[in-house]
């Protein structure tokens, strides 16, 4: 007896049976063949259709339960439809099998060729999917990858110790120092050219060079590792500045924006000593590289640190408080012995003006600020942030000249603290009548 194939297959037969007792498969089959025999003439005769492989294997799937015979009866069929459906209505007048009473019932004729239809659709899709997303990327897309190709492959071996480098290390008066040749190429990548590499803890004789003559700026990963390494170049070389990626991420994995976000918040080297707690003997602090003292009175002592808040990676410190030995100076003294709210204020002459706008132009780039006694004597020099702190120490602060603008919250603490005027590389807000505001212009057209 021949058997289909399942590929030549077009139709399938399901039909579901009912029996009233407990028969077997065998029972079942011969039902089928013996009650539709002779039923639909020579050419639809079960026998014969299978044995000529026009009508497959008939398979049964019996469940006894209760004393009834549930099951499933599946045809395959390589007839067309018509003959395909001839053949399966004859399925429902079988009405016994063996001694039990039957109902044979046909819920379906399936269409092989729809499903593998279906089948050849979603596998198109795929295709076509793969097909566009291998699509050959636009102009721009070319262009960018081209550019960072190249800048990838211009990173050199700067020194004896042939570090990582980018190939404007020698001709930048600013140069990145960072861990690893990863972090090189990851800057190469975003268009950082001046960065070069120690590889490693120990701090290399070219990096030492380097700090002799160039603007160092330390750039490390967000790690206690990191911290290691800033506290090595620290102690070994003259670093200006020193900036770290954001807490638990590396300098090789960060994207262009964090980059340029953790350089631009990057802080001093005197800033980076206090907050690691690095004591050296020379704790004079810098602006752009240049060393400046914080006082200029004789009595004026280092900042005690005090917590603060975070910015690239550090803790920028809060206002600090002077040492008790300014107590003891003259312009103390003064304080104790003389209210500065008592004290009558002379207007600004001429030569007034003229030595705030020189104390101005020594400002300029700093980002500082010159607090003034009533003679314009120059009593210290401050970042903006500590400003209230100090006027608060000194107490006899008459004038304050800042490398900045002079905005409503720097009036208040002038007007808090009785200071007669306030002179400022630009003016955003002139609203007091307690103290005199001056800008750059102002003191130009003297």
């Amino acid at each position: 007896m021949a058997k289909i194939s399942p590929v030549a297959a077009k139709y399938i037969v399901h039909a579901t049976i009912n029996i009233e007792g407990v028969v077997d498969k065998p029972d079942v089959i011969g039902a089928i063949f013996g009650q539709t025999e002779g039923l639909l003439g020579a050419d639809l005769e079960l026998r014969e259709l299978q044995r000529s492989g026009r009508i497959g294997r008939i398979e049964v799937d019996t469940n006894t339960m209760g004393g009834k015979t549930m099951g499933e009866i599946i045809i395959p069929s390589s007839l067309d439809r018509t003959e395909t459906a001839i053949v399966a209505a004859s399925l429902e007048i079988i009405q016994r099998i063996g001694p039990c009473n039957a109902k044979v019932e046909v819920t379906r004729m399936e269409d092989i060729r729809i499903s593998k239809r279906t089948q050849v659709i979603e596998r198109a899709k795929a295709l076509l999917r793969g097909l566009m997303d291998s699509a050959l990327p636009d102009s721009q897309e070319l262009a960018d990858e081209v550019s960072q190709s190249v800048r990838v492959m211009e990173i050199m071996e700067f020194g004896r110790e042939r570090l990582p480098a980018g190939p404007a290390v020698e001709e930048s008066d600013e140069v990145i120092v960072v861990e690893g040749r990863a972090d090189v190429l990851n800057l190469l990548k975003h268009g950082i050219k001046n960065a070069i590499a120690i590889n490693g803890t120990s701090v290399p004789q070219t990096i030492k060079d380097l700090s002799k003559r160039k603007t160092l700026v330390v750039f490390v990963d967000g790690d206690r590792g990191g911290d290691l390494i800033i506290r090595e170049l620290l102690a070994v070389a003259d670093i200006d500045f020193v900036c770290k990626a954001a807490n638990g991420t590396e300098v090789e994995e960060i994207t262009k924006k964090e980059i340029h976000k953790a350089l631009r918040g990057r802080i001093t080297a005197e800033q980076a000593k206090l907050e690691l707690n690095i004591t050296t003997t020379d704790e004079s602090p810098r602006i752009n590289g240049e060393e400046r003292k914080v006082f200029s009175s004789p009595a004026a002592q280092p900042f005690t640190k005090k917590p603060g808040f975070t910015i690239g990676g550090f803790t920028r410190q809060a206002m600090p408080t002077m040492h008790s030995t300014i107590q003891n100076s003259p312009a103390a003294a003064s304080v104790t012995t003389a209210p500065v709210a008592s004290a009558k204020k002379e207007p600004l002459q001429l030569k007034d003006k003229a030595k705030l706008k020189s104390t101005l132009d020594n400002l300029f780039g700093t980002r500082g600020a010159c607090l003034l006694d009533d003679k314009l004597n120059v009593l210290g020099k401050v970042p903006r942030m500590e400003l209230a702190t100090t006027i608060k120490t000194l107490g006899n602060v008459s004038g304050i000249v800042i490398d900045g603008t002079v905005d409503k919250e720097l009036i208040k603490i002038a007007e808090t603290s009785n200071v007669s005027y306030v002179v400022g590389s630009d003016v955003r807000s002139r609203e007091s009548t307690k103290v005199t505001i001056l800008s750059d212009e102002d003191l130009a057209t003297i």
